[in-house]
């Protein structure tokens, strides 16, 4: 790399920072942004900067917003009373992308892992029980992963919102549409078999 200027290495190694850039696509990128015009360049450097001293946490939810409150949250015509626990921004957006979802979400920002020091403490736990309460929420969908810290924070908030007068479902789990039994994995195929339903 050393035949390129300094200024170009620079770049280079500042793209490879970010998650799944070698350094090949790193170097391919930093060319690109050499050859392309000024304006679209200035326009990725403002984009840059306006994401990350405009976005914050939305108050209720906690997902990405511009706004103190999130489009989602601030929409008259979701459903309040269905509320979706899931464990990051990103989820959220799999769960919306998805079209089958039309409530609320709480993002618990993580999830249980005793292994890594993380309790009921370290995340969104409290709030979540606060908006319950609050907010008059009928069902609460818990939408974590199916990892072991996935279940085992599934588990948890499954035992501890008994207390409450709200109905708790969890996402369906198990062969993915379109899926060859013969190259799913065994606990997943031990998920499907157990959460099986009536056929209609």
């Amino acid at each position: 790399m050393n035949y390129y200027p300094t200024s170009i290495r620079n770049l280079i190694r500042q793209i490879a920072k970010l998650p799944g850039i070698g350094e090949k696509t790193a170097e391919r990128l930093a060319l690109h942004i050499l050859r392309a015009p000024r304006y679209d360049i200035d326009q990725l450097t403002r984009s840059i900067a306006d994401v990350k001293q405009r976005t914050r946490t939305c108050s209720r939810c906690f997902a990405w917003s511009d706004d103190a409150v999130c489009h989602i949250c601030s929409d008259p015509a979701r459903q309040r009373r269905q509320l979706c626990v899931v464990e990051q921004p990103a989820d959220m957006i799999a769960v919306e992308k998805s079209g089958a979802y039309g409530g609320v979400y709480h993002i618990l920002g993580g999830v249980l892992s005793p292994m890594n020091g993380v309790g009921p403490d370290d995340i969104r736990l409290p709030q979540l029980y606060a908006r319950i309460r609050e907010e008059n929420i009928g069902e609460v969908v818990i939408a974590t992963g199916t990892n072991v810290e996935g279940e085992a924070t599934a588990a948890y908030l499954a035992e501890n919102l008994r207390a409450l007068p709200v109905k708790v479902t969890r996402i369906a789990s198990g062969v993915p549409m379109g899926g060859d039994l013969k190259y799913v994995d065994q606990v997943t195929l031990r998920r499907a078999m157990e959460t099986r339903h009536d056929f209609q």
